[in-house]
């Protein structure tokens, strides 16, 4: 049986366009073999509506996405590699992702559909810039995307993490753009900087 063609979804989850946790994941896909197909989504360009939980409310019913999350929701079911773009907020994902993922409650639960089963196999990556001394700061972000993976039976691809503040700091750092070229060959690791410095 003739597996899959890889397709990787990429979800900027930052409220800055071009900051450094996108500079930093464009460089990691421009090392993507051609044949590889790539969606970008900024999630500012297609907000989510809040998440409400309705599974005792009523029908305890989803209906099937529309409008924006229709867009996510299509693209993350299409995708065999999901691609998490936030920069470090709070010691975890932005706003926006975590609603992206909150999301993920309902679209389990939309009748004649199997999002669970959709998502298995698929490979999760995250790709984050932080403004620390300490790289261990990123571990509750890392933990999330991680145990998510976990839940949904999604290979773990790993978290590219790298200092940086002001936009396009991080394209400075050449140890940063190393670990950037061979982030998506590598699987189950969360690659760190070799030294952590501050990037205020």
């Amino acid at each position: 049986m003739q597996s899959q063609p890889s397709s990787f979804l990429f979800v900027l989850g930052s409220t800055r366009r071009n900051g450094n946790s996108e500079a930093l994941a464009r460089r990691a896909a421009a090392a993507l073999p051609e044949s590889v197909e790539q969606e970008w989504i900024r999630l500012t360009d297609h907000p989510l509506p809040p998440f409400e939980d309705v599974r005792h409310t009523g029908t305890g019913i989803y209906k099937e996405p529309e409008g924006n999350a229709r867009v996510l929701w299509q693209s993350t079911r299409k995708a065999t590699d999901l691609v998490i773009v936030s920069p470090l907020y709070w010691y975890s994902l932005s706003a926006s992702v975590k609603l992206y993922l909150d999301h993920w409650s309902g679209w389990m639960r939309v009748p004649g559909t199997d999002f669970v089963n959709d998502m298995r196999g698929k490979t999760m990556w995250g790709v984050t810039a932080y403004a620390s001394v300490d790289a261990a700061l990123a571990d509750p972000l890392v933990g999330t995307l991680r145990n998510c993976a976990d839940y949904l039976g999604m290979r773990w691809g790993g978290v590219l993490l790298a200092n940086g503040t002001k936009p396009g700091q991080v394209l400075d750092d050449p140890a940063a753009l190393d670990r950037a070229a061979d982030f998506f060959a590598r699987e189950g690791t969360a690659v760190l900087p070799s030294h952590a410095s501050d990037g205020s």
